[in-house]
């Protein structure tokens, strides 16, 4: 039994990453570790955000399994649970609020750290107008109109909405130095790569001449997320710069997470590192991670490295595969629940993943959406039951639907989602009444999310 770590990183789309060809210097450190590795070139997250992408990472179960992707049903095993009920020892530390033990992704886990009662001090004082002013009142309305005011006109950010990286890392460390022994299983979630992207000066200098600061970056996101269509190339540019200047902040925090491991866990402990998802500029009209199913938001980086081999497999994979995979290499079986394919059996006749299937839906009104993705066509079937048909081979933009063109393909592709679909049903749960506060609200708030 191995030691483990596993690393994903909020928002981190493959095509920024250097082993993944992207001209930029962003990766450097994770560059060396991907060429010691198993890499997968073609992973696709199951889901376009956060909340419905980790199933499938930390239970290899789809999003809208079980009842669904607000709370973890009883119904799904954790990554963590399978490894604890085999003898690891596990911790996890993340500061993304749908991720928290409020919505069950702290089972399994003996150390487990959300940042939930880590608000920043201005995050508190918003909290406490929200908590203790009649959100009816006059006063109510001014406060809040300044809060938002401040943000948008002068830039400023009232309260962290996430710890960085810096920070995760001294924590995981931390904990790392009070084990003895193995077996230990780890498992840490950067969101620096998340807007907003306010990385370290240092980092903004490999990709520009004078760095943004932190007033106009957060103005930046504010034009980003609420008038997209009103932001220049040069503006754009900007953004971008801003998003591989946290990528590479990432990337440092990572290789001084791994490699200290390393030092004192021994050289053998496996590394898997991934995203949930990726993120959009502009390439189908919007910026962050909308529930498009292009490839800007479903395509991410995944390797494993386990010194067992360095082979780059061009199989279609999917993150449901992760958790199977990190149980083989804790010597363990999968459970009954788990719905992936250990990643050991790419490249051999035994792989059988022919397609990636990822979903979403509205938690308000439970309108689904679905999309089904080969490696030569995308199939995507909207709420409203309109669709959309993309041949990647001639058209990898997706830019052209052609659904009323490729009867094969359509009807093949309907198949397999309907099957999915079926597979769906099979497993409803009834969740209850899936609630969160306001301090956890207002901060997904803060990040943008509208869910």
């Amino acid at each position: 039994m191995r030691d483990i770590v596993l690393v994903t990183v909020d928002s981190l789309r493959a095509d920024h990453v250097g082993w993944h060809d992207y001209e930029r210097r962003t990766t450097p450190n994770l560059n060396d570790y991907a060429e010691t590795s198993q890499t997968y070139t073609q992973a696709f997250a199951h889901a376009c955000s956060t909340r419905p992408s980790f199933p499938s990472i930390l239970t290899s179960s789809y999003a809208l399994m079980y009842g669904g992707f607000e709370r973890l049903s009883e119904e799904r095993t954790t990554l963590a649970e399978r490894l604890s009920d085999g003898g690891y020892e596990t911790a996890g530390f993340h500061s993304n609020l749908y991720l928290s033990a409020d919505f069950g992704y702290d089972r399994g886990f003996d150390k487990f750290f959300d940042s939930k009662s880590d608000s920043s001090v201005l995050a508190k004082l918003r909290q406490t107008v929200k908590t203790h002013v009649d959100d009816e009142s006059r006063i109510y309305r001014l406060l809040q109109q300044i809060f938002n005011a401040t943000e948008k006109r002068a830039g400023i950010e009232l309260g962290s909405a996430y710890v960085d990286a810096e920070e995760l890392t001294d924590r995981a460390l931390s904990w790392a130095r009070t084990t003895t022994s193995g077996p230990r299983f780890l498992w840490v979630h950067y969101m620096d790569v998340h807007h907003p992207y306010v990385p370290p000066d240092e980092y903004q200098r490999r990709f520009r001449d004078e760095p943004i600061d932190d007033r106009r970056a957060v103005q930046l996101r504010r034009e980003m997320l609420e008038a997209p269509d009103s932001l220049s190339d040069d503006e754009v540019g900007d953004i971008v710069d801003l998003y591989d200047a946290e990528i590479a902040y990432m990337d440092a925090e990572v290789d001084r997470l791994v490699g200290t491991l390393r030092d004192e866990w021994g050289e053998d402990t496996v590394f898997a590192f991934t995203s949930d998802h990726g993120e959009e500029f502009k390439e189908h009209g919007g910026f962050s991670h909308r529930a498009t199913f292009h490839d800007e938001v479903l395509h991410v980086p995944l390797f494993v490295d386990a010194g067992d081999s360095t082979d780059t497999y061009e199989d279609l994979v999917g993150l449901l595969d992760l958790a199977p995979t990190l149980t083989q290499y804790a010597d363990l079986e999968s459970p009954e629940n788990f719905y992936g394919n250990p990643l050991q059996r790419a490249g051999t006749n035994s792989w059988s993943r022919s397609s990636v299937i990822s979903e979403w839906a509205d938690t308000e009104t439970g309108d689904r959406r679905f999309s089904v993705r080969t490696t030569d066509w995308k199939y995507v079937r909207e709420e409203d039951e309109s669709e959309r048909l993309y041949d990647l081979n001639k058209d990898p933009r997706e830019t052209k639907n052609v659904v009323s063109s490729a009867p094969d393909a359509l009807d093949n592709l309907c198949e397999r989602l309907d099957d999915h679909i079926g597979r769906l049903e099979r497993t409803q749960d009834d969740l209850g009444e899936v609630g969160m506060d306001e301090q956890t609200r207002q901060r997904l708030q803060d990040l943008g999310y509208r869910e």
